[in-house]
């Protein structure tokens, strides 16, 4: 039998799992992770409410030995994860849903590929669903999606359950709906990340939260994502590029009609064309300063926060 007792700092895993609404599930939740993680090291358990409506967080404050953070309101099930992964302790973190639709048998599985094949992150990928179907139909459109704008290969960016070493998930600061880019942004900050096929249980309580309004959420986001990851330390790339391709537009049909009016009779005071041309000028200027300006504030940015970084060193070898 585990010794609890001992202090947080020796704790080799920590279980953090985001709930919202699962009233009914609780008890048998802790106990599945519990009988799993007994034989597995000393291990902490954090269970993140998010501002749950039903009776979710009283059964919560039956449990025994968890740490529960307990959210002003429903913030989404990202910021639940940051809220955890702020709080861990353990030296390898571990998430997974609170619907008992993750098995938490399968967290030995995820931990062996860990350390066989030396990656910072596994992910589990629910091959198998049982999930209604609308919600796969929206999964498969959300994958293509994904492989096609940021060139994500990841077969399932919505299983939440995973395990993490702890200084990756240090490097995170997620919120909105970018919990189905965890991976996407673990991998362009250069961490080495794999799968392994999970089981996947159908619900028994309360209802799914995903659906076409995230759905929606998720579009906006994987936009964002493909910003950052193509511009994120050189947003004057894009901005600057469209800026002055505007500016040649407005500056050539300018050019045009000043061919025009100087060798023929057309009248600029009223001419369409000469209010659309001086409107691409000044767009392409506009543009181009904002350009430079989000640049320079990236670039504060970058240097100042104690999160985000411009590159990630795996390490450092002295001989």
């Amino acid at each position: 039998m585990i010794d609890k007792s001992r202090n947080k700092s020796e704790f080799e895993y920590s279980v953090v799992v985001p709930i919202y609404n699962e009233e009914g599930n609780i008890s048998q939740l802790d106990k599945e992770i519990r009988a799993v993680m007994n034989k597995i090291g000393s291990y902490e358990v954090i269970y993140i409410n998010d501002g749950s409506t039903d009776n979710t967080f009283e059964e919560l404050k039956s449990l025994k030995k968890v740490k529960i953070i307990n959210l002003s309101r429903n913030y989404g099930q990202a910021t639940a994860l940051d809220a955890g992964f702020r709080a861990v302790s353990g030296k390898i973190v571990i998430s997974m849903d609170g619907d008992l639709q993750n098995d938490p048998k399968d967290i030995p599985k995820l931990l062996k590929k860990l350390n066989d094949d030396n990656l910072d992150i596994v992910a589990g990928w629910r091959k198998e669903r049982k999930d209604k179907g609308g919600i796969r139909v929206l999964t498969k459109m959300g994958r293509f999606l994904r492989r096609f704008i940021i060139k994500d290969e990841i077969h399932d960016t919505g299983c939440t359950l995973r395990v993490y070493k702890k200084g990756v998930v240090r490097t995170l600061e997620i919120g909105g709906e970018m919990h189905r880019y965890i991976l996407a942004l673990l991998r362009w900050k250069g961490f080495k990340i794999g799968e392994v096929v999970v089981n996947h249980r159908k619900r028994i309580n309360g209802k799914t939260k995903y659906g076409y309004s995230k759905a929606i959420r998720g579009f906006v986001d994987l936009l964002y994502m493909w910003f950052i990851q193509k511009y994120y330390q050189r947003p004057l790339h894009i901005f600057g590029a469209v800026g002055l391709f505007s500016l040649g537009i407005g500056m050539f049909i300018e050019f045009i009609l000043a061919l025009t009016k100087i060798f023929g009779t057309v009248d600029l005071s009223s001419n369409a064309w000469f209010i659309l041309g001086f409107f691409f000028i000044g767009a392409g200027i506009f543009l181009f300063t904002f350009g430079i300006v989000i640049d320079l504030l990236m670039k504060i940015y970058l240097n100042t926060s104690p999160h985000e970084k411009r590159y990630y060193i795996r390490s450092i070898k002295r001989q």
